[in-house]
This record gives C-alpha cells, sequence and structure tokens, in this order.
C-alpha cells in the first residue's frame, strides 16, 4: 500500500466518527476540556471559567518560570491549589448568602439593617457545620500551598546555584583556551547555556576584575 493511499483511507476512516453518541458519552467528552492535561483530573468545575483558570496558571508559570518536570509540577501543584482556595472562598459566601436569602430574620419590629445582621447570624448558625468543614479544607489547603512553595524554592535555589558554578566554571575554560588561542565549543562538554548567558558571564567576570584591580591599587596607594 503506498503512503497516498494509506493517506486516502484515513481520510474517510476519519469520517465516520462523529464522537460520543449517548447523552453519557458527551458528558464525559465535554469535561476533557476542564481537565488537567497532566493528571486527568478536573481542576475546573463546569459552572467556572476555563479561561480565568488558565490565565491564572500562566501567571504562576510567569512568576516562578520553571525549568524542568519537577519544577513544572510543583508550580501546576501551586496554582491548583490557589485555585481550589479561591473556590472555598466563593462557597463560603454562596453558603452565606443562600442562608440570608432563606432564613427569616427573628426580629421583624426592628429597622432593616438590624433584621439583616440577625438574618447574618441565623446564616451562621443554619450553616456552621458546611462552614466548618470549609474552613478545615481551606486550613489544609494552605498548609499544602505552603509546603510545596518551601520544596519549589528550595529545588530552584539549588538549581540556581549549580548553573552559578556550572557558569563560571565554564567561563573559567573558555578563557584557559583562548589563551591557548584555541575555540572552545561548550557543548562538547555538556554546557547547555545560551551564548547571551555566556557572553554576560563573561562581562561580570571582567567587571568584577577590574573592581577588584581598583581595589588593590587603591591599597597600595594609601599604604605608600
Amino acid at each position: 500500500m503506498t503512503r497516498t493511499q494509506r493517506r486516502a483511507i484515513n481520510r474517510a476512516n476519519s469520517q465516520h466518527s462523529t464522537g460520543p453518541q449517548t447523552e453519557a458519552g458527551k458528558k464525559q467528552s465535554s469535561m476533557n476540556a476542564l481537565r488537567n492535561g497532566l493528571t486527568g483530573q478536573i481542576v475546573v468545575m463546569p459552572n467556572e471559567d476555563l479561561q480565568a483558570y488558565q490565565r491564572h496558571l500562566k501567571a504562576y508559570a510567569d512568576e516562578y518560570e520553571p525549568k524542568g518536570a519537577t519544577e513544572a509540577d510543583l508550580v501546576q501543584a501551586l496554582a491548583d491549589t490557589s485555585w481550589r482556595l479561591n473556590r472555598v472562598a466563593a462557597l463560603e459566601t454562596n453558603l452565606l448568602t443562600l442562608g440570608i436569602a432563606t432564613k427569616v430574620s427573628p426580629v421583624t419590629n426592628a429597622p432593616s439593617e438590624v433584621q439583616d445582621a440577625m438574618a447574618m447570624v441565623a446564616a451562621l448558625e443554619s450553616q456552621s457545620k458546611a462552614l466548618s468543614n470549609l474552613s478545615m479544607h481551606s486550613q489544609r489547603l494552605s498548609r499544602q500551598f505552603e509546603r510545596t512553595v518551601v520544596q519549589l524554592r528550595e529545588l530552584q535555589k539549588t538549581r540556581q546555584t549549580k548553573e552559578k558554578q556550572d557558569l563560571e566554571d565554564l567561563v573559567k575554560v573558555i578563557e584557559m583556551q583562548e589563551a591557548k588561542g584555541k575555540t572552545y565549543d561548550p557543548s562538547a562538554d555538556g554546557f547547555v547555556f545560551s551564548k547571551a548567558q555566556i557572553n554576560e558571564a563573561i562581562r561580570t567576570r571582567n567587571r568584577e576584575s577590574l573592581i577588584f584591580e581598583a581595589f588593590c591599587y587603591d591599597r597600595e596607594s594609601a599604604a605608600a
């Protein structure tokens, strides 16, 4: 079978696939857009804004600039935990709003402000169990968020320290090779820094050398 014939057959087969047919299948398919692509878990409820969640996730990625799978997973976990914390706050407001809307104030011969306050108290009392559960859930999510932040920052600090040391070592090697009149290819030894990063490191090293030389000269001048 030629490649052209295979493509024609694939196109023909695709015409027979019209997606889920049953209501359950259609419902399952509609939830796919709300899933986290990495874990397959639903992180955005059907009544929530998927685009808002995506902007929320991008904001965390822009802030932490993760490198590698582990950092990316931690940033994803941070964004999801924060999203769920915001949801808890919204649920608390909704519960109180529902309670006030459905609970009659025990005081009927008082100003409207007093009746509203009494209705709020009644709503708090009627929703106390649900609010307590939400509070515990919120505390657990807050602890999870704090632990993840610490873990991510420690991981990034370790990576950045190693990158800085590797870059300094690379600059030294480049200087040694240039002193010998040779051209050095960093990728040959596994270095993955960009040319811009290398040039900036060289400029920084040159500035530090000039500052050190000036400092030594001033000390010698003062001693003389």
